[in-house]
Order: C-alpha cells, then structure tokens, then sequence
C-alpha cells in the first residue's frame, strides 16, 4: 500500500484525499454521498429551504406588516379628520409619500434579480427573457406611494 501512494502523482494522491471526510475520522465519504444530485426537492426533504423561499418568506411577512402599520395609521387619521374629505385626502397624500419602503425594495431587488438563477428559471428562446410562473412573470413590483393609495385610498 505504501509503494503504491509513492508511485502516485502529487495530483492522484490530493483526488484520493479529497474523497475524505476529515470530520468522519477519516472515512471516506460514500459513493452516494460523493455523487447524489442537488435539487430543490433534496433541500426540502432534507429541511433546508432555498434562499428564494426565505427571501419570498421575507417579502410577504414585511408586506403584511406594512400593511397593518399603514391601515393603523389610515384608521388613526380617519377618525382625527372627522367629516373634513378634502382635509383627509391631502393629508393622507401627504402620509403615503412619507413611508419608507427601502427594507422591502431592496428584498425585492434582490428577488427579481436572483430568483430565476437560484430557482433553475428556463429561458423562453424565442423572447429572450425567463418563461413565465403560471402565465405571470416572477418580477415582483417594488413598493410605494401609488401602492399605499391603491390599499388605502385618500377618498372616502
């Protein structure tokens, strides 16, 4: 065994050493190990979710706290300008315009821009750009202004 690793090359014996799991007390890693193939459904059997799901997760959770915050906030100013429409609607223009929606455009960002690499998104050849999810295109809109007074709208 011994003139055997000296007879092989630097190269044979550091490919032979990389199918060695240090950690295992030098046991090398099995067949299946060394050569089982990576997929979404691997990673959810093995309870470990993809970084889109997170990020996905991240999105809608922000959404949803956004949207109570931002319904607070609405009912609050409702009741403080009583009857006064026109004073509700300016103000409420005014307020939507004032939210910060930084935290949840950047997740977003980084959704529209990493999704189809890190979901395996096949390109449609013909338009050059990634095929639809169920006829709808998996860019997600970033927030704003017109999102907050399309939810909640300045006239009663």
């Amino acid at each position: 065994m011994a003139e055997e690793q000296r007879r092989r090359s630097v190269v044979e014996r550091r490919i032979v050493k990389s199918g060695v799991d240090e950690s295992r007390e030098g046991k090398p890693l099995s067949r299946r190990a060394r050569q089982t193939r990576r997929t979404v459904e691997a990673y959810l059997a093995a309870g470990v979710m993809p970084r889109y799901m997170e990020r996905l997760r991240e999105i809608e959770a922000e959404r949803a706290n956004l949207r109570r915050r931002i319904g607070r906030a609405y009912r609050t100013l409702k009741e403080a300008c009583g009857d006064d429409r026109e004073a509700f609607a300016r103000r409420w223009r005014e307020r939507a315009h004032q939210w910060s929606f930084d935290e949840i455009n950047q997740l977003i960002k980084e959704h529209n821009d990493w999704y189809p690499i890190e979901s395996g998104l096949p390109l449609d050849p013909r338009t050059r750009d990634y095929v639809p999810i169920r006829g709808r295109s998996y860019r997600r809109t970033p927030l704003g202004p017109d999102w907050v007074l399309e939810n909640f709208p300045a006239e009663i």
